[in-house]
């Protein structure tokens, strides 16, 4: 497997989604870091990328699955989510993540305090549910407030 070297893409100090003090970085990887706390599919076409609708907002993102601790950098979550989305096992690679940097905890923040991470796993494959391609480039995207939208750019 070629490693190369991590890229930190951006880096958002004082993210608003964190508690005071703390900061976010897109990552260029294709190294699954630990812990993974969520997985995201990435299935691209052209410059369109496959998303279906959040749970709990409906807003489209990329296909994504809860981590299990035990799953220390979501290798099983991804290979899990592949099947549910392509209706097969699929070959995927890590192509980056979101690491939240946490200084303190504070109540209303559900992550492993001081790092977690929101891995991207790239597949190629047909999705067997529902979705949409959405177009995934510049900043008139849909997708751009998404915290892993730098790293399309950085993928090519």
């Amino acid at each position: 497997m070629n490693h190369r070297p991590d890229v930190v893409v951006r880096t958002t100090p004082d993210a608003p989604w964190l508690p005071p003090g703390s900061w976010a970085e897109v990552v260029r990887s294709s190294v699954a870091p630990s812990p993974a706390c969520l997985v995201r599919l990435l299935l691209r076409r052209g410059d369109d990328v496959f998303c279906v609708p959040r749970e709990q907002t409906g807003a489209l993102d990329l296909p994504t699955r809860v981590v299990e601790p035990s799953d220390l950098d979501g290798r099983v979550a991804a290979a899990q989510l592949a099947l549910e989305v392509l209706g097969r096992d699929a070959r995927l690679v890590p192509v980056g993540f979101v690491r939240n940097v946490v200084a303190e905890d504070a109540p209303d923040y559900g992550w492993p305090v001081p790092v977690a991470h929101f891995v991207v796993w790239e597949a190629s494959g047909v999705p067997v549910v529902d979705g949409e391609w959405v177009a995934a480039h510049g900043a008139g995207s849909l997708l751009v407030e998404r915290h892993w939208f730098p790293l399309l750019s950085a993928l090519g």
